[in-house]
């Protein structure tokens, strides 16, 4: 006759590795959901780089591009107030405000003081810089200079 110890291991045993593998079942579901969870966030993350990367690209092909006026918009005034209000309310210098126009300091200089009036086509590039702000007027700097 069996040893009752014997028996009454080899039971609990069988009755521990049933409830093991009952657990185990519902962790290999989570972990297999969690697994399928995150192949999906990295899929959604790689296309919303994508679509960032495209789109940064973008901007900075328009930002280097820009202004796309050769002449200024009719009825357009030059005032060497407004622009020196304008430079300062950006935030920047007569060197990084003549880096974005296209012209040396020395011209910012001269149009601030009223000395010199731009051109047509300095003038339209000023009215597209009016309503830039410092953080775009920042940004514009750093791809300006980037080249």
């Amino acid at each position: 006759m069996p040893n009752l110890q014997v028996v009454l291991r080899h039971e609990i045993q069988r009755i521990a590795r049933r409830e093991v593998r009952s657990e185990l079942e519902a962790t290999k579901k989570a972990v297999s959901k969690q697994r399928n969870d995150i192949a999906e966030l990295k899929r959604r993350n790689t296309d919303l780089e994508r679509k960032v990367s495209y789109l940064e690209s973008r901007e900075t092909a328009r930002l280097k591009a820009g202004p796309a006026r050769a002449k200024p918009p009719k009825g357009t005034r030059f005032s060497a107030r407004s622009l020196k209000a304008q430079r300062t309310k950006a935030g920047l210098s007569q060197a990084e405000y003549a880096l974005l126009v296209g012209v040396s300091a020395a011209t910012i200089y001269n149009w601030e003081s009223g000395t010199t009036k731009p051109d047509d086509k300095h003038l339209a590039t000023l009215v597209s810089l009016r309503g830039l702000g410092k953080r775009k007027a920042k940004k514009r700097l750093e791809l300006l200079s980037a080249d």
